[in-house]
């Protein structure tokens, strides 16, 4: 009992950190890339999400740019500066998917980064067009069963510039769902704290082709 106790205890600094923060103070971004077709096959299909209209061909979008801590990351951060106009977040649903998904980055992770809805935007979009997507999943034709570890080598073939502690794939339900970069706020390659690095370890993660 008191074991479990004390295991509560030591925790809650972390949790604490989870939620909540000081605007402007933290020591790194995590880039996450999304899989559009695979999220689309497990949540947006349901939502009737505009991502994943037919009408669009998305790959690999920005789920977001989220400020972290070596240990933990800070969330819905009190800040000063206004939250974004509709225009903005429309404007980020070429990268994004829908502007829903940027006006919800912003109040989550955007409010933390210490920046205005404006420079946060254009700081995104400036992490997203300094990492290649590599190309060879848009020319899938069919649903491939893949390790993870596949998607990882692809990035880094990609991107001689980052280094294996530097990028993570992250799997849900069994299907392949993100690549997490983790980068300095100049937007230099970083290695990942340890609550990043999180390797997907599936051998046969589902992967589906762009629509």
């Amino acid at each position: 009992m008191r074991l479990g106790l004390l295991a509560v205890l030591m925790c809650l600094p972390l949790m604490a950190r989870a939620e909540g923060g000081r605007a402007g103070e933290f020591d790194y971004y995590v880039l996450a890339l999304s899989w559009s077709p695979n999220w689309c096959a497990l949540e947006g299909d349901a939502k009737g999400s505009d991502q994943c209209d037919a009408r669009h061909d998305h790959g690999w979008i920005l789920h977001g740019l989220w400020p972290q801590y070596h240990r933990g990351w800070p969330s819905f951060c009190p800040t000063a500066e206004r939250p974004p106009s509709r225009a903005m977040t429309a404007d980020m649903a070429d990268i994004m998917g829908t502007s829903g998904l940027a006006w919800y980055q912003w109040k989550k992770h955007g409010a933390c980064s210490g920046l205005s809805a404006a420079d946060y935007y254009a700081l995104s979009r400036e992490a997203y067009g300094r990492i290649v997507r590599p190309e060879v999943f848009r020319r899938l034709d069919r649903p491939v069963r893949l390790p993870a570890a596949v998607v990882e080598e692809a990035f880094l073939k990609a991107n001689p510039q980052l280094d294996r502690d530097g990028i993570t794939i992250t799997c849900k339900d069994g299907h392949i769902q993100e690549a997490r970069i983790c980068l300095s706020r100049d937007l230099d390659p970083v290695p990942c704290g340890r609550d990043v690095v999180r390797d997907c370890r599936l051998r046969d993660a589902l992967f589906n082709p762009v629509r």
